[in-house]
């Protein structure tokens, strides 16, 4: 007699924000095996807990080593490393024969993306990228009407993606070289997927970006951007103006959120990813509350991922590599006060 087949899935560091939420998550899935390695927390600030200890406060088995947790044989890998070290861990996934979900960005230019894309097509391994919005009911809501033809012709989008600043839990969100930049990388992608997927992968032809460090640049400890604004140009004429920043206030109840409003010819069509909530005021604590209902989009993704459930599929890394071609050219853009042309 034989039992329920078990999904075995490792978790590749905890460096990102979201490694403990996906850690807990898969622990608490029937089907599911989880075991997580953390070797490499030098790049934590003082006070952030990594490796084995944060392991042991999810309640999560730990290996030692990659080697390790790879010596166990996982069946897919979530990789939750800082940007700059997507690469190398995905390739060693894709090495042991072994399907991944990278947390986003793929990586921190397109080279290094497709070469991570390249990879996992020469091993016949599946790489896909944590894009949850995907997975919203808001967001598939506004597609549906879209491409049923209800809004009419898309003519511009207006969106925002903004969120505290994740220094806070995670110092090497504000460095450099191992973020890849700031604000601009860290929630331009959301939105830029949400677009690749809803103009079924039609390119991007222009971009134009402004940002600066006004929130944080008189504390000396952020050297990369916090906010800003971007204007994309597609290849069917649409353009989309987004304002990205960590302007979130420290205390406030919710971490961000994203939201889109979709102009067609027909009608306009608005969104809040996030927005399933209810709201409320503490008055003990003196605070306002935000209590969130309905569905988990990080399960929504995770279950699509690991099983294939449900109607939308994961970001594939091809998407990933797009996006990270319109973050590089934004950058470009910011840098010189010019609109950077895209192939």
């Amino acid at each position: 007699m034989t039992g329920t087949p078990v999904v075995k899935v490792g978790v590749l560091s905890f460096a990102h924000v979201h490694a403990g939420g996906f850690a807990r998550l898969l622990a608490g899935m029937d089907g599911v095996e989880v075991r997580a390695a953390d070797p490499d927390p030098d790049p934590a600030a003082p006070g952030e807990v990594r490796g084995a200890e944060f392991a042991a406060r999810l309640g999560v088995p730990y290996a030692d080593t990659y080697e390790e947790l790879f010596a166990w044989g996982p069946d897919k890998v979530v990789v939750c490393a800082e940007n700059a070290r997507h690469r190398p861990l995905v390739e060693r996934a894709a090495a042991h024969g072994v399907d991944v979900l990278c947390e986003k960005p793929l990586a921190t230019t397109p080279e290094d993306g497709v070469a991570m894309v390249e990879a996992c097509r020469a091993a016949g391994v599946r790489l896909a990228v944590a894009h949850p919005v995907r997975f919203s009911p808001a967001y598939l809501a506004v597609r549906d009407a879209v491409r049923a033809g209800t809004a009419g012709e898309v003519l511009a989008v207006a969106a925002a993606n903004n969120g505290y600043l994740p220094a806070g839990r995670r110092r090497w969100f504000v460095e450099p070289l191992l973020a890849g930049g700031g604000a601009l990388i860290d929630h331009t992608v959301h939105v830029v997927d949400l677009l690749d997927d809803l103009f079924e992968g039609c390119p991007v032809t222009s971009v134009y970006a402004q940002t600066n460090n006004v929130l944080y640049g008189a504390r000396g400890d952020v050297p990369v951007e916090t906010a800003g604004l971007l204007t994309l140009t597609y290849a069917n004429g649409a353009v989309l103006t987004l304002d990205f920043s960590w302007s979130q206030p420290r205390h406030h109840p919710a971490w961000g959120g994203l939201s889109m409003r979709v102009v067609g010819e027909r009608a306009v069509l608005e969104m809040d990813a996030f927005d399933q909530k209810v709201f409320g005021f503490d008055e003990r604590g003196r605070r306002g509350v935000e209590i969130p209902y309905g569905v988990g989009l990080d399960e929504l993704m995770m279950r699509a991922f690991l099983f294939g459930e449900g109607d939308v599929g994961v970001t594939d890394g091809g998407a990933g590599v797009r996006a990270l071609r319109v973050v590089s050219a934004a950058y470009a853009s910011a840098g010189t006060g010019r609109t950077v042309r895209l192939p």
